[in-house]
């Protein structure tokens, strides 16, 4: 076996077929769920049982990050929907029309990290326009509507995985 040989079993664009892409899965699903806009979910949970200094530290990084989401969102975010949607919808058609595995696999990771980050974009807004009210029970809202955005799209990833291990190719023609 030579080096290249070696490097393209390593580095393989089946995506579906590759542990590495399921390792990202679980890791960028994990991390979704864990960062509440921009709020570690311990702090919370700590707040929660009454931790004052927890509670202090949770509603000081709330404020910085609801405060950089929400500036972040008006001064470029319609440049930046724009151009998201530009790739994600290159990637649907470079996958699904053209049949390019990889394109796929990036689509069912990109799709539903845009779908959070317009659901903390909205959390935020709530936040400021309730002025920082009840930050715990919105928190952990937000945090089980990703997590169970997250089995509904793990799901979704896996179904299409198999289906495209299973087949051979694509679509199976």
């Amino acid at each position: 076996m030579d080096f290249l040989d070696l490097v393209t079993q390593v580095i393989d664009l089946r995506s579906f077929s590759n542990l590495w892409y399921w390792i990202v899965l679980a890791i960028l699903w994990s991390t979704l769920s864990h960062w509440v806009v921009g709020v570690p979910f311990d702090m919370v949970t700590r707040a929660r049982r009454g931790h004052a200094q927890s509670a202090d530290d949770m509603r000081k990084l709330a404020e910085i990050n609801v405060n950089r989401i929400l500036a972040l969102s008006d001064n470029g975010g319609w440049i930046a929907t724009a151009f998201l949607a530009f790739v994600l919808t290159s990637l649907c058609i470079l996958g699904w029309v053209y049949r390019v595995e990889f394109c796929q696999a990036l689509f069912l990771l990109a799709f539903p990290m845009a779908v959070v980050g317009g659901m903390s974009i909205s959390t935020a807004s709530r936040l400021r326009r309730g002025n920082y009210e009840d930050l715990v029970r919105i928190l952990r809202m937000h945090r089980f509507s990703v997590q169970l955005l997250g089995i509904m799209f793990i799901f979704i990833t896996a179904f299409w995985g198999m289906w495209v291990n299973l087949n051979g190719s694509v679509l199976g023609l």
